[in-house]
Protein backbone atom coordinates (compact mmCIF):
# COMPACT_ATOMS: atom_id res chain seq x y z
CA UNK A 1 0.00 0.00 0.00
CA UNK A 2 1.32 3.42 -1.08
CA UNK A 3 1.38 6.36 1.10
CA UNK A 4 -1.11 9.21 0.05
CA UNK A 5 1.86 11.84 0.20
CA UNK A 6 3.76 10.13 -2.35
CA UNK A 7 1.49 11.22 -4.76
CA UNK A 8 1.64 14.22 -6.78
CA UNK A 9 4.53 16.62 -8.62
CA UNK A 10 7.74 15.28 -8.22
CA UNK A 11 10.05 17.59 -5.67
CA UNK A 12 11.77 19.40 -7.97
CA UNK A 13 8.66 20.52 -9.84
CA UNK A 14 7.21 21.66 -5.86
CA UNK A 15 10.15 23.97 -5.63
CA UNK A 16 10.19 25.61 -9.03
CA UNK A 17 6.54 25.87 -8.01
CA UNK A 18 7.78 26.94 -4.98
CA UNK A 19 9.96 29.67 -6.26
CA UNK A 20 7.26 31.37 -9.30
CA UNK A 21 4.87 31.79 -6.65
CA UNK A 22 7.63 33.49 -4.19
CA UNK A 23 8.68 35.63 -6.68
CA UNK A 24 5.31 36.64 -7.68
CA UNK A 25 4.39 37.19 -4.50
CA UNK A 26 7.20 39.71 -4.15
CA UNK A 27 6.36 41.58 -6.99
CA UNK A 28 3.03 41.92 -5.92
CA UNK A 29 3.57 43.28 -2.47
CA UNK A 30 6.67 45.88 -3.86
CA UNK A 31 4.65 46.83 -6.44
CA UNK A 32 1.16 46.93 -5.79
CA UNK A 33 1.34 46.72 -1.67
CA UNK A 34 -1.12 44.29 -1.84
CA UNK A 35 -0.10 42.74 1.54
CA UNK A 36 0.10 45.64 3.49
CA UNK A 37 -3.42 44.78 5.49
CA UNK A 38 -2.35 41.37 5.78
CA UNK A 39 0.53 42.13 7.41
CA UNK A 40 -0.61 44.80 9.49
CA UNK A 41 -3.12 41.96 10.91
CA UNK A 42 -0.10 39.68 11.52
CA UNK A 43 1.70 41.74 13.21
CA UNK A 44 -0.92 42.76 15.50
CA UNK A 45 -1.55 38.89 16.12
CA UNK A 46 1.61 38.45 16.67
CA UNK A 47 2.51 41.96 18.70
CA UNK A 48 1.44 39.94 22.07
CA UNK A 49 3.72 37.08 21.53
CA UNK A 50 6.86 39.39 20.91
CA UNK A 51 5.68 41.12 24.23
CA UNK A 52 5.49 37.90 26.11
CA UNK A 53 9.05 36.92 24.74
CA UNK A 54 10.57 40.50 25.77
CA UNK A 55 9.34 40.48 29.14
CA UNK A 56 11.94 38.41 31.01
CA UNK A 57 14.63 40.93 29.05
CA UNK A 58 12.59 43.67 30.35
CA UNK A 59 11.92 42.69 33.97
CA UNK A 60 15.80 42.27 33.68
CA UNK A 61 16.47 45.60 32.52
CA UNK A 62 14.12 46.98 35.35
CA UNK A 63 15.85 45.42 37.83
CA UNK A 64 19.13 46.09 36.77
CA UNK A 65 17.72 50.03 36.63
CA UNK A 66 16.37 50.18 39.96
CA UNK A 67 19.61 48.69 41.39
CA UNK A 68 21.61 50.89 39.74
CA UNK A 69 19.42 53.58 41.07
CA UNK A 70 19.07 52.44 44.57
CA UNK A 71 23.05 52.46 44.77
CA UNK A 72 23.11 55.55 43.29
CA UNK A 73 20.66 56.79 45.18
CA UNK A 74 22.78 55.65 48.30
CA UNK A 75 25.80 57.23 47.23
CA UNK A 76 24.15 60.65 46.71
CA UNK A 77 22.84 59.93 50.28
CA UNK A 78 25.78 59.53 51.87
CA UNK A 79 27.65 62.01 50.05
CA UNK A 80 24.92 65.21 50.76
CA UNK A 81 25.58 63.46 54.37
CA UNK A 82 29.09 64.09 54.39
CA UNK A 83 28.31 67.37 52.91
CA UNK A 84 26.57 68.49 55.82
CA UNK A 85 29.06 67.12 58.35
CA UNK A 86 31.32 69.03 56.85
CA UNK A 87 28.78 72.27 56.35
CA UNK A 88 27.58 71.58 59.96
CA UNK A 89 31.10 71.62 61.06
CA UNK A 90 32.41 74.64 59.50
CA UNK A 91 28.83 76.60 60.73
CA UNK A 92 29.91 75.60 64.93
CA UNK A 93 33.73 77.06 63.82
CA UNK A 94 32.12 80.33 62.40
CA UNK A 95 29.72 80.59 65.53
CA UNK A 96 33.24 79.98 68.10
CA UNK A 97 34.92 82.87 65.83
CA UNK A 98 32.05 84.86 65.65
CA UNK A 99 31.30 84.66 69.47
CA UNK A 100 35.16 85.28 70.16
CA UNK A 101 35.57 88.44 67.53
CA UNK A 102 32.10 89.69 70.06
CA UNK A 103 34.32 89.19 72.97
CA UNK A 104 37.56 90.70 71.34
CA UNK A 105 35.18 93.91 70.57
CA UNK A 106 33.64 94.29 73.36
CA UNK A 107 38.14 93.87 75.13
CA UNK A 108 39.02 96.80 72.46
CA UNK A 109 36.01 99.00 73.25
CA UNK A 110 36.19 98.86 77.09
CA UNK A 111 36.46 101.82 78.56
CA UNK A 112 39.92 102.47 79.01
CA UNK A 113 42.17 105.75 79.17
CA UNK A 114 43.21 106.95 76.40
CA UNK A 115 46.85 107.07 77.49
CA UNK A 116 46.30 103.10 78.44
CA UNK A 117 48.54 100.46 76.30
CA UNK A 118 46.12 97.49 75.72
CA UNK A 119 47.46 94.13 75.08
CA UNK A 120 44.80 91.09 74.29
CA UNK A 121 45.72 87.89 75.96
CA UNK A 122 44.18 84.14 75.37
CA UNK A 123 43.18 82.03 78.35
CA UNK A 124 46.16 78.77 77.96
CA UNK A 125 44.70 77.34 81.82
CA UNK A 126 43.05 77.00 85.05
CA UNK A 127 44.99 76.30 88.37
CA UNK A 128 43.21 73.06 89.32
CA UNK A 129 44.40 73.79 92.93
CA UNK A 130 40.73 74.25 94.77
CA UNK A 131 42.15 76.54 97.03
CA UNK A 132 43.91 79.32 94.60
CA UNK A 133 42.07 81.21 92.19
CA UNK A 134 44.71 81.79 89.23
CA UNK A 135 45.21 80.89 85.70
CA UNK A 136 47.31 81.15 83.19
CA UNK A 137 47.40 83.30 79.75
CA UNK A 138 49.69 83.51 76.77
CA UNK A 139 51.25 86.60 76.96
CA UNK A 140 54.71 87.37 78.58
CA UNK A 141 57.99 89.24 78.79
CA UNK A 142 57.85 89.50 74.83
CA UNK A 143 54.57 90.84 74.65
CA UNK A 144 55.64 93.61 77.46
CA UNK A 145 53.69 91.78 80.27
CA UNK A 146 54.98 92.66 83.60
CA UNK A 147 54.36 91.90 87.31
CA UNK A 148 51.24 93.26 88.93
CA UNK A 149 49.81 94.54 85.84
CA UNK A 150 46.29 94.12 86.04
CA UNK A 151 43.73 93.20 83.77
CA UNK A 152 39.80 93.13 83.23
CA UNK A 153 37.10 91.67 80.75
CA UNK A 154 34.48 93.34 78.90
CA UNK A 155 32.52 93.41 82.35
CA UNK A 156 35.03 94.36 84.96
CA UNK A 157 38.33 93.79 86.57
CA UNK A 158 39.96 90.04 86.37
CA UNK A 159 42.62 89.84 88.46
CA UNK A 160 46.98 90.98 88.08
CA UNK A 161 49.58 89.16 86.79
CA UNK A 162 51.85 87.65 89.51
CA UNK A 163 54.34 85.40 87.76
CA UNK A 164 55.58 86.25 84.46
CA UNK A 165 57.93 84.07 81.74
CA UNK A 166 58.68 84.95 78.79
CA UNK A 167 55.97 83.72 76.67
CA UNK A 168 52.89 83.08 79.39
CA UNK A 169 52.20 85.10 82.76
CA UNK A 170 50.03 83.55 85.33
CA UNK A 171 46.84 85.54 86.72
CA UNK A 172 46.00 86.12 90.54
CA UNK A 173 42.47 86.28 89.95
CA UNK A 174 40.38 88.90 92.59
CA UNK A 175 38.26 85.95 94.38
CA UNK A 176 41.78 84.35 95.42
CA UNK A 177 42.14 84.25 99.40
CA UNK A 178 44.86 85.83 99.27
CA UNK A 179 44.30 88.51 96.72
CA UNK A 180 42.89 92.34 97.90
CA UNK A 181 41.74 95.34 95.88
CA UNK A 182 40.98 98.50 96.72
CA UNK A 183 37.12 99.64 95.74
CA UNK A 184 34.88 102.49 96.31
CA UNK A 185 31.11 102.58 96.44
CA UNK A 186 29.90 104.18 93.19
CA UNK A 187 26.32 104.89 94.80
CA UNK A 188 28.43 107.09 97.69
CA UNK A 189 32.14 107.56 97.22
CA UNK A 190 32.78 105.09 100.38
CA UNK A 191 35.84 103.47 100.34
CA UNK A 192 36.79 99.90 101.80
CA UNK A 193 39.26 96.66 100.57
CA UNK A 194 37.61 93.67 98.81
CA UNK A 195 39.30 90.86 99.67
CA UNK A 196 39.40 87.20 97.89
CA UNK A 197 37.32 84.76 99.11
CA UNK A 198 38.14 81.54 97.43
CA UNK A 199 35.46 80.84 96.24
CA UNK A 200 34.21 80.90 91.96
CA UNK A 201 32.13 84.46 92.38
CA UNK A 202 32.63 86.08 95.96
CA UNK A 203 34.82 88.49 97.20
CA UNK A 204 34.66 89.78 101.03
CA UNK A 205 34.64 93.57 102.33
CA UNK A 206 36.92 93.52 105.04
CA UNK A 207 36.72 95.20 108.26
CA UNK A 208 33.01 97.32 107.53
CA UNK A 209 31.85 99.43 110.34
CA UNK A 210 28.05 98.79 111.44
CA UNK A 211 27.67 102.29 110.80
CA UNK A 212 28.18 102.67 107.30
CA UNK A 213 26.04 103.40 104.47
CA UNK A 214 26.41 100.07 102.40
CA UNK A 215 23.44 98.18 100.96
CA UNK A 216 23.16 95.09 98.92
CA UNK A 217 22.90 96.05 94.80
CA UNK A 218 25.59 98.84 95.13
CA UNK A 219 28.43 98.37 92.69
CA UNK A 220 32.38 98.63 93.65
CA UNK A 221 34.57 100.05 91.10
CA UNK A 222 38.17 100.74 91.59
CA UNK A 223 39.36 103.25 93.89
CA UNK A 224 42.80 104.01 92.21
CA UNK A 225 44.30 103.52 95.07
CA UNK A 226 47.59 101.32 96.21
CA UNK A 227 49.16 102.21 92.85
CA UNK A 228 48.17 98.74 91.21
CA UNK A 229 44.50 98.93 89.21
CA UNK A 230 43.56 102.25 87.57
CA UNK A 231 40.23 104.30 89.18
CA UNK A 232 37.00 103.83 87.91
CA UNK A 233 37.16 100.26 86.25
CA UNK A 234 33.83 97.53 88.03
CA UNK A 235 34.94 95.09 90.48
CA UNK A 236 32.24 94.06 91.95
CA UNK A 237 28.18 94.07 93.17
CA UNK A 238 27.19 93.87 96.67
CA UNK A 239 25.02 90.87 97.34
CA UNK A 240 24.98 90.57 100.98
CA UNK A 241 24.92 92.41 104.23
CA UNK A 242 24.16 91.48 107.55
CA UNK A 243 25.04 94.16 109.92
CA UNK A 244 25.25 91.84 113.45
CA UNK A 245 25.27 93.99 116.45
CA UNK A 246 27.30 90.87 117.82
CA UNK A 247 30.22 90.79 115.52
CA UNK A 248 33.02 93.79 115.33
CA UNK A 249 32.15 94.48 112.01
CA UNK A 250 29.33 93.98 109.48
CA UNK A 251 29.61 90.96 107.32
CA UNK A 252 29.36 92.05 103.72
CA UNK A 253 29.48 89.96 100.11
CA UNK A 254 30.02 91.08 96.68
CA UNK A 255 30.08 89.23 93.32
CA UNK A 256 32.42 90.27 90.53
CA UNK A 257 31.24 91.55 87.62
CA UNK A 258 33.93 89.68 85.65
CA UNK A 259 32.70 86.63 84.12
CA UNK A 260 35.60 84.73 86.14
CA UNK A 261 34.09 81.21 85.34
CA UNK A 262 34.26 81.78 81.57
CA UNK A 263 37.38 83.65 80.89
CA UNK A 264 38.53 83.65 76.98
CA UNK A 265 40.14 86.43 76.50
CA UNK A 266 41.29 89.47 79.11
CA UNK A 267 42.84 92.97 78.29
CA UNK A 268 46.16 93.53 79.71
CA UNK A 269 46.27 97.50 80.94
CA UNK A 270 49.17 99.30 81.02
CA UNK A 271 49.46 103.39 81.68
CA UNK A 272 51.83 104.79 79.64
CA UNK A 273 54.35 107.10 81.36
Amino acid sequence: MEAIFSRGPSLNNRLAIAIVLSIILIVVDNKLDGFQSTRMFLNSLMSPLQYIANLPSLMLNASADQLTSQQQLLEENKRLTRQMLLASEKLQRFDVLSRENEELRELLDAPVSRNMRKIVAELMSVDRNPYSRQIVINKGTLDGVFLSQPLIDDSGIIGQVMEVSTTNSRVLLITDVTHSIPVRSLRNNIRFIATGSGGKNEVFLEHVAHSVDIAVGDVLVSSGLGGVFPAGYPVAKVTYVDKDEGREFARVTAEPLAELDRIKYTLLLELNP
